[in-house]
């Protein structure tokens, strides 16, 4: 089934008519609907016929499948305007749940991020496109969650040298330099800004370090490249125990490095997954499920002042954004987390039993809870309480040894054993 003739999606840029083609002039001119932005609308009026019907969908976009239901009942055309290519960041994909793919014709024109590649003079085939030209999202701040809406644009940066970004009145380009800021990026970051693009006044600002961009303000509207040079951040897991910050004097208050690799394989994370680290220490494991989960997010709670401190100065050092610490004893807070997909119980504070019957209520069937011990009385109430519950579990006991010299030779020293739980809602 071919789309409809009767509604089309046409891409247009700031030089209005001037920027269309032949093709699109045509079928707009012969449309008695017209809906577009406020001010789409206004770069095409002069050339639109006087009996046309133009509708503003600023602040009503929800209205415009029922606008293009009436002008169809009516046996009328519609022309509905959208920036650039409709399928780039555009409202064609939303057109189409609702429309479905057969209830319009798409008919795109250079998308603005191609405009400005072509002002920068750089090839674009390796970024990654992303947005945040959205509600007021905010200013950054370290262990932002999810529901930041810089959040996407942030974790698209962390993961790709270069980032093309539809900005917005808020989320503009001085927030955003902010925001790399806060999170601990420097001069290895430069932001290339396009303003007002085939306007009379567009300016092309290449190459801006972050701390020339954060005070600026710019014309809109415009969109932003971001370029990283690329820096080693260390491995996914597998971090060596002092290569992380530990409360001092006293060391070894860690989840040491063959208990950590075993943990985070038995909790078997996805890409995206939503984890909880409950007695996050000084954030070992917590840090690298955040890196193992690359597009999720890691919720870490920690009621030791000094160690908390500790995992975020971690955080900070291996630059993880995709990790929120709180202070707390659980199971308080947690009622304020979305739901885990992966728990880590690295230590609790005396409610084990109630922790893990609020953990396995919260896990989705396909859900892990690995909890590690060193005493017997921990382990003896976790399984209890597993069994009670349920839920299928099985132990591990580790028992590694390091090498140690001794004079010109090694011997192997033993660490203390741990017992590794791994639990599931299924049923046993």
């Amino acid at each position: 089934m071919k789309p409809s003739k009767h509604c089309l999606l046409i891409g247009i840029l700031d030089d209005g008519w001037s920027g269309l083609s032949d093709t699109a002039r045509r079928r707009l001119a012969a449309a008695a609907v017209v809906i577009g932005a406020g001010r789409t609308l206004e770069l095409v009026r002069p050339q639109l016929p006087a009996e046309a019907i133009l509708k503003d969908m600023d602040g009503q976009l929800g209205q415009l499948p029922a606008w293009i239901a009436a002008a169809r009942q009516a046996g009328q055309t519609v022309v509905i305007l959208a920036t650039g290519d409709p399928l780039c960041h555009g409202i064609a994909s939303w057109l189409t749940g609702k429309l479905g793919r057969d209830g319009f014709e798409i008919l795109p024109t250079v998308s603005t991020l191609q405009l400005a590649f072509a002002r920068f003079k750089t090839a674009w085939q390796d970024i990654e496109i992303s947005s945040c030209h959205s509600a007021d999202a905010g200013e950054w701040f370290v262990g932002a969650t999810p529901a930041h809406g810089l959040y996407k644009a942030m974790r698209a940066i962390a993961l790709h040298p270069r980032v093309a970004l539809f900005t917005g009145p808020d989320n503009n380009p001085a927030r955003l330099a902010r925001a790399l800021l806060t999170a601990g990026y420097g001069d290895e970051v430069k932001l290339s800004i396009a303003c007002r693009l085939l306007l009379p006044d567009e300016s092309i600002l290449p190459g801006q370090a972050l701390a020339d961009v954060a005070d600026r303000s710019f014309p809109e509207p415009n969109v932003v490249l971001v370029e990283r040079t690329a820096s080693a951040t260390g491995p996914a897991f597998g971090l060596e125990d002092l290569e992380y910050i530990q409360r001092s004097p006293e060391k070894g208050l860690i989840t040491k490095q063959e208990a950590r690799a075993l943990s985070l394989a038995k909790l078997r994370l996805k890409p995206d997954a939503m984890v909880w680290d409950i007695g996050a220490g000084s954030g070992s494991v917590g840090l690298e499920c955040a890196r193992l989960a690359p597009h999720g997010h890691v919720w870490a709670i920690e009621k030791n002042e000094g160690d908390a401190a500790n995992a975020r100065a971690n955080a900070a050092r291996f630059r993880i954004g995709n990790y929120t610490l709180c202070e707390g004893k659980a199971p308080a807070l947690l009622d304020g987390w979305p739901d885990p997909d992966a728990v880590f119980i690295g230590g609790s504070g005396g409610e084990l039993g109630e922790l893990i019957a609020l953990i396995l209520a919260r896990l989705p069937a396909d859900g892990r809870l690995v909890m590690n011990f060193v005493t017997i009385e921990n382990l003896a109430t976790a399984t209890a309480t597993l069994q009670a519950a349920g839920a299928a579990w099985d132990v591990v006991q580790l028992q590694a040894s390091r090498s140690q010299p001794i004079l010109d030779m090694h011997r192997l020293a033993a660490q203390n054993p741990v017992w590794i739980v791994t639990a599931s809602k299924e049923t046993a």
